[in-house]
């Protein structure tokens, strides 16, 4: 895993990570990896880790580790890499919760260099799925967010939402919060809305925004080109 760090930045922000509801890590000296261009991962001293590492078996370059604590256990959790030998990373998804400072943090870390708008618009936006008009408004919200293409947020007065069916699928985004969705016309996961986004996103609390990559969006009448994202 060392050959694949593009960029190591000091964070000043405490984080702490829970297992079990005990805590496994906490320190006001966290490190913000980028393994993949998208967003970074945390990496933490190996002073702040507050759990036992045990079972500790080789992986290339790299330690993998068991976290243990009072009881609580998650295998291969942790790994320490010859590049960033004075640092722990401990697998997100492996832990029951993430804080910077005393908020809780989803998905992963937030990155210093990732912005989130959310702008009112008088375009006019069209939606077409297999050649019918789902949603069409001239009052959409517009989401500008780092490294995606611009989202176009709906009124859902302005959504046929009688072409939408709900589904259980929940995402969680660490700049706009809990997502929830709707298949369109029988293809699953194609809208979603955050009904309670984060203090960042709160502007397009409520809205339906359809993937770009799947369906026909056209702007003031012109069809926009479909983006490629790792969506």
């Amino acid at each position: 895993m060392g050959s694949t760090h593009r960029r190591v930045e000091q964070s000043a922000k405490r984080v702490r990570a829970y297992l079990g509801g005990r805590l496994v890590a906490d320190t006001t000296r966290p490190s913000l990896v980028w393994e993949i261009p998208y967003y970074p991962v945390y990496y933490v001293p190996v002073a702040d880790i507050r759990a036992e590492l045990a079972d500790e078996r080789k992986d290339g370059d790299d330690t993998v580790y068991t976290v243990r604590v009072d009881g609580a256990e998650a295998v291969g959790a942790a790994r320490r890499t010859a590049a960033l030998p004075e640092l722990v990373r401990l697998d997100w998804d492996a832990m029951e919760s993430w804080f910077e400072e005393d908020e809780e943090v989803f998905a992963h870390p937030r990155s210093p260099h990732h912005r989130v708008d959310v702008l009112a618009s008088s375009r006019h936006v069209r939606i077409e799925v297999d050649g019918v008009t789902v949603a069409e408004s001239s009052s959409p919200r517009l989401l500008f967010e780092t490294g995606l293409p611009v989202r176009y947020y709906l009124p859902k007065t302005h959504v046929r939402m009688d072409l939408l069916e709900p589904t259980d699928s929940v995402t969680r985004c660490p700049y706009k919060g809990e997502a929830r969705y709707w298949s369109v016309l029988g293809k699953k996961d194609l809208a979603w809305s955050y009904p309670a986004p984060l203090p960042e996103s709160l502007n397009a609390a409520g809205l339906v925004c359809f993937y770009d990559e799947k369906v026909d969006v056209f702007v003031d009448g012109v069809r926009q080109e479909r983006p490629v994202t790792p969506f």
